[in-house]
């Protein structure tokens, strides 16, 4: 019997998301019967000292700040799985995207159109907001200055508006968040275009802490692989197919673009 009666889990994801990962923190609290309490990160996971102290149970991360933490501590977080995607263009695998969107009334129709234009990410750490578009942008003769300007959003969400708003010409998003916000704002298709598709990379994981045993991560795995009628009605809400297992190893690649891309850093 575990020792553990009430689990953290803390989402660095974007919160358009929240509602599925209660769906998980109750469903796993349902077959343990154990108590989660769920959590919006307010710092950067490699900036959150709750994480560093090991407090943090279970995590939904990114996988490129992941990557880059078990750099710094290794053996402290353990993947556990990755939703899978019910759109064909995810090929039935834990993976996204990051969708280059700008507003469907400029006349911005592909990538070397930006050249000049103002960028909008959600933070620098982010794989699908910055990463991804940093090396695409290696591509380019002068990546370091290809952008007239760039502004932080710090959310994902507030990217978008400003898009739409003509506050940035162009962001960076994460697919599946892209296509969350469309699901609930169907109006907003109206106002975006997608000019460059970058990826894929692997989706984003929960993670739990090695120090609650071997024996209830597995539990814990094997449950998410296997859940129940309620926890997949929440899923088709979201357009998850299924989880899959993964591997830290499976993110790695996302370190090598990161250390590839070490040249451009945009101001």
């Amino acid at each position: 019997m575990t020792l553990y009666k009430r689990l953290q889990i803390t989402s660095y994801l974007a919160p358009n998301w929240f509602e599925f990962y209660q769906a998980i923190a109750a469903y796993l609290g349902r077959v343990l019967k154990l108590e989660f309490q769920l959590q919006q990160a307010e710092q950067d996971p490699l900036e959150d000292p709750l994480l560093f102290q090991d407090k943090i149970d279970l995590a939904f991360i990114c996988g490129l700040p992941l990557i880059r933490y078990s750099q710094i501590i290794s053996h402290q977080l353990q993947t556990l799985v990755a939703p899978v995607m019910e759109s064909l263009r995810y090929g039935n695998s834990p993976i996204y995207y990051a969708d280059v969107i700008v507003n469907a009334h400029s006349n911005i129709k592909k990538f070397t159109d930006l050249a000049g234009k103002t960028f909008c990410y959600n933070d620098p750490g982010s794989n699908s907001g910055y990463n991804l578009l940093c090396h695409r942008l290696i591509q380019e003769e002068d990546p370091q200055n290809f952008f007239g300007k760039t502004v932080q959003s710090n959310f994902h969400q507030r990217s978008i508006r400003w898009v739409v708003e003509g506050l940035a010409d162009c962001a960076a998003i994460d697919s599946v968040v892209l296509e969350q916000e469309l699901n609930k704002s169907p109006e907003l298709s109206q106002h975006l275009r997608v000019v460059e598709v970058l990826g894929p990379a692997p989706m984003p994981p929960l993670v739990v802490a090695q120090h609650l045993g071997v024996s209830l991560i597995e539990q814990m795995q094997l449950a998410l692989l296997q859940p129940d009628a309620e926890l997949q009605k929440v899923m088709a809400q979201f357009g998850v197919r299924r989880f899959a297992s993964v591997k830290l190893a499976d993110y790695q690649i996302l370190n090598q673009i990161y250390r590839d891309r070490s040249c451009v850093s945009l101001p």
